[in-house]
């Protein structure tokens, strides 16, 4: 009897914890970076699947979609001005941060979560950008961690975009993720938040694949695997452009 008490008392904790579920796709899993990428977007678009309606004084649902990737260490320099010339004077290795970072929100963060549940999903700079020790001899090692966001957000790579994703009636949503031209090769990861009472109700994820393609793929590998003949190619390329542009210019001139 008591086993049959405990089987029913966990469906029904199963059946809470699923009252509301996320269903959701990109308009592309795999970006391809040619010779001429300028740059693309992610269309992010689902709904919401109800096992049972919210409680009648739950807050509105709301949406978060994060792109982030690919996440490594970062070299940091400070420079100043000695005897009139810029010089690197100060070096920091920041042990964590994405290349990557877009946040696009129904609401902004800090109204839609938690300060508990965006340290333990993960979600927001404070949590992926991540300096664990510096020399001593630094001064302000934090401001090196600033920099990269400072930096990184100048380039275009980091955006928080609050009211951009579009929901309708609790149920359907969408929202376009601009990618900057200057992205590079890697894994990224797409994460979808549902939210109720600033805590996160279900999620979703998947993996966005950035690749070089064509022309910019060839170029990069030989560069990488032959160098010396990648050399080669390059003065031999540019003394062609050399003995054409000035053969042009024999020919045009009067």
């Amino acid at each position: 009897m008591r086993a049959w008490v405990g089987a029913l008392l966990l469906l029904a904790s199963l059946g809470a914890a699923r009252a509301e579920e996320v269903v959701a796709s990109l308009s592309q899993n795999q970006v391809s970076i040619t010779a001429f990428f300028d740059g693309s977007e992610i269309f992010v678009f689902g709904a919401v699947k109800r096992y049972s309606p919210p409680p009648a004084d739950a807050g509105p649902l709301q949406v978060l979609v994060s792109i982030v990737g690919p996440i490594g260490p970062v070299t940091v320099r400070r420079k100043e001005r000695v005897a009139g010339i810029w010089i690197n004077t100060d070096e920091v290795i920041v042990d964590r941060a994405p290349y990557f970072y877009a946040n696009a929100s129904t609401v902004p963060v800090r109204e839609m979560l938690s300060h508990t549940d965006q340290m333990r999903n993960q979600i927001g700079l404070p949590w992926l950008v991540d300096l664990r020790g510096a020399p001593e001899e630094i001064a302000d090692p934090f401001d090196f961690r600033d920099a990269v966001v400072r930096l990184r957000s100048s380039e275009g790579l980091y955006s928080e975009l609050p009211g951009a994703v579009r929901l309708v009636d609790e149920t359907l949503f969408d929202v376009s993720v601009p990618l900057p031209a200057n992205l590079v090769e890697g894994d990224y990861t797409a994460r979808v938040f549902l939210t109720r009472d600033r805590q996160v109700v279900d999620s979703f994820e998947t993996t966005i694949a950035v690749r070089r393609s064509g022309l910019e793929d060839w170029i990069y590998r030989l560069a990488q695997d032959q160098a010396l003949i990648y050399g080669l190619l390059s003065v031999a390329l540019a003394l062609a452009l050399g003995w054409a542009a000035a053969a042009l210019f024999r020919y045009l001139r009067p």
